[in-house]
């Protein structure tokens, strides 16, 4: 099933479900999400006290810290786990939507070479 994957230039479901999660952050960035869902991104370099950090340089968002193992999986820890595991040019501020898109695609797919 692999070879006819990558003849379609399908990504395999744990690529697809990071793929959706990495969109979404950017969706929240970017005013294009829910606003309940664009609390839970935040810019590192938006918080005084995390200004510092070599993070907020980097276009990383902050990951808040949770008590309980199974609210690892909620989308508040893993959009920004997500968007942070990205290379940098992908968390460019000023790439267009589908820009982000094709880029992220390509970068997941080339991921599972």
């Amino acid at each position: 099933m692999t070879p006819v994957l990558r003849d379609l230039h399908w990504l395999p479901i744990r690529q697809q479900i990071t793929f959706k999660t990495a969109v979404l952050a950017y969706k929240c960035q970017h005013g294009m999400a829910p606003q309940y869902l664009q609390t839970y991104c935040q810019w590192m370099s938006a918080r005084s006290s995390h200004r510092h950090l070599h993070a907020a340089q980097t276009g990383q968002l902050c990951v808040p810290q949770m008590r309980m193992k199974f609210s690892d999986h909620s989308i508040t820890i893993q959009g920004p786990r997500v968007w942070n595991s990205l290379p940098a040019e992908l968390r460019d501020p000023d790439i267009a939507m589908d820009t982000f898109g094709n880029r992220l695609k390509t970068f997941l797919f080339d991921m599972q070479l």
